[in-house]
């Protein structure tokens, strides 16, 4: 069966014009069940630079295997801003133009240099996060995701050519050195952003709260994580993520508790993706903001990223108040010297009479604000791109008979990581579930993982490292830790790019930022490494590379 599994993975992998040489498989006799981090469902065998794109095999046995390219193609091409064609519809504002720009192969997304933030630099999938550090929410005149770009004649809402990044270092209280005399860096991110940079304040806006003004927000980076295995989270039952919870409630091992908006003597309401239980709890993204997958992760960017409507989207993503870039854009002379040339394009007959009429200002804002706009990607096109989303599979585990890389498996448990890096779930029956009501359970059109053992190495529940320039709210999803030391390989990034906002450019930084503060909810599994001598750590990230 495990020699079927490899070969099914490897036409898959000629399926979708991959041309990558196949590595040789390991002795399938020697295989450990942890080799196999995506269950024999969802895991494929090739570990070369195109691991994160290759077809689950769940998503070949079910004859998708068409569907998935199709899909992959759409991912990794840029949309365009013409009014029809392949891949049209992008904007009229956008974050980026295409997924393989923020996931460079499928990976997380690559470090960011120091200096201007260059939003066109393939790869760099950080995100900006722009709040107000007294209530650490969004500011409203921006959205979440902030646009960088605006289809002519729409301006960027959020100019990157004024945002620099500068990377400072952090001490420890061990000064950044081990005892055996082995240092390593302790890096963060600060970003500086001129109220300049922001279009509306250019426009005359003047934020109510004076936040713009005194330019007293603050600016975070947000890096995106890898989008392969996903459909295999998605699959792990409410009941056994709610079990986590209460397990680590009545545990009481971490320092922070749990998220009292997600968890306190029982499961908040909050804590269900869109305030109801029929939905189960969230848990993609790090604020754990998504879920089900149907309404998460790419289904959410696909939309959200490029501006790109369709059937079930037929809106513009613009800001968190909703209508102020809409109000300011109206009003601005050059928007309305080619806004006419533009929708013309959209609306050749004129079917939306209130985009057509002697008021400019109110044509522009009645088309930014429209809830009924034309659909831009097809249903068909939809669905590929959830096949493929949910169809990528997790690169199996590499080199699980080294004596090291065995050694750092015992210790990454010994030392307690493992308590929120838990190492496997098992899914459940998988029925696929979409709030918005596109994919119907049982309908057959998507892959589906049922009854799988997999290696993710995450609890799903958000928890506090205290970190310098933290994460928004300090709470952060624990990430699976599964395929990430492909991360160099797959993107040719100079370093590994781990944590929240690429901070780590290996995983000693990585472990040693979990300790960073005595408040961390890791301290103490950090200081423990800490207290090994080299050769068991060396084995620990040896470990952690190979999951």
């Amino acid at each position: 069966m495990k020699k079927q599994l490899f070969l099914i993975a490897v036409a898959a992998v000629a399926l979708t014009g991959c041309k990558q040489p196949q590595p040789e498989p390991e002795p399938v006799s020697d295989l450990p069940e942890w080799y196999y981090t995506g269950g024999q469902l969802g895991t494929t065998t090739n570990t070369s630079s195109m691991a994160f794109r290759q077809p689950t095999p769940a998503t070949d046995e079910s004859g998708m295997g068409v569907a998935f390219a199709q899909g992959d193609n759409i991912a990794e091409k840029d949309f365009v801003t013409n009014a029809s064609g392949r891949q049209h519809g992008l904007g009229p504002v956008y974050v980026r133009a295409s997924c393989q720009h923020c996931h460079p192969n499928y990976s997380h997304g690559a470090s960011v240099p120091e200096g201007v933030y260059n939003a066109k630099d393939q790869g760099n999938g950080t995100l900006l996060v722009v709040i107000n550090p007294a209530t650490q929410a969004y500011v409203p005149w921006l959205a979440g995701m902030p646009q960088l770009f605006g289809a002519e004649p729409f301006k960027a809402p959020l100019n990157p050519d004024l945002i620099n990044v500068t990377w400072k270092v952090a001490t420890d209280e061990h000064g950044n050195k081990f005892a055996d005399g082995e240092t390593y860096e302790l890096r963060y991110p600060e970003v500086t952003m001129p109220k300049e940079a922001v279009y509306v304040y250019n426009q005359g806006y003047r934020d109510p709260d004076g936040l713009l003004e005194s330019e007293g927000y603050e600016i975070k980076l947000e890096n995106t994580i890898g989008v392969y295995g996903t459909g295999l989270l998605d699959a792990i039952t409410d009941a056994d993520i709610i079990a986590q919870y209460a397990k680590e409630e009545a545990d009481g091992k971490l320092k922070n508790g749990l998220n009292p908006a997600f968890y306190a003597g029982g499961f908040q309401t909050s804590g269900y993706y869109k305030n109801d239980q029929q939905w189960g709890p969230k848990r993609f993204t790090y604020a754990l903001t998504r879920g089900p997958l149907q309404d998460a992760a790419g289904a959410n960017a696909i939309w959200n990223i490029t501006n790109v409507t369709r059937s079930d989207r037929r809106y513009h993503y613009l800001d968190l108040n909703g209508t102020i870039y809409a109000e300011y854009a109206a009003k601005d002379p050059e928007v309305q010297a080619g806004f006419t040339e533009y929708v013309e394009k959209i609306d050749p007959n004129h079917e939306h009479a209130e985009w057509f009429t002697d008021d400019m200002a109110a044509n522009i804002r009645e088309f930014l604000l429209s809830k009924n706009l034309p659909a831009e990607m097809s249903d068909d096109e939809f669905t590929q791109v959830m096949v493929w989303h949910r169809g990528l599979a997790v690169p199996a585990a590499r080199n699980v008979t080294d004596s090291a890389v065995l050694r750092g498996k015992e210790l990454f448990t010994q030392i307690g990581c493992d308590y929120c890096h838990r190492p496997t779930w098992t899914t459940g029956a998988d029925e696929v579930r979409d709030p918005n009501g596109f994919f119907k359970a049982g309908d057959g059109k998507l892959p589906r993982y049922p009854n799988q053992k997999i290696w993710p190495y995450t609890d799903m529940v958000q928890h506090k490292l205290c970190m310098v320039n933290d994460i928004r709210t300090g709470w952060c999803r624990t990430t699976p830790l599964w395929g990430r030391g492909l991360h160099k390989k797959a993107t040719g990034d100079a370093y590994e790019a781990r944590l929240h906002d690429t901070r780590a450019r290996n995983v000693i930084e990585a472990i040693m930022w979990h300790g960073y503060s005595t408040e961390s909810d890791a301290y103490w599994p950090t200081q423990q490494f800490y207290k090994l001598p080299k050769e068991d750590r060396d084995a620990i990230v040896e470990f952690i590379n190979a999951i």
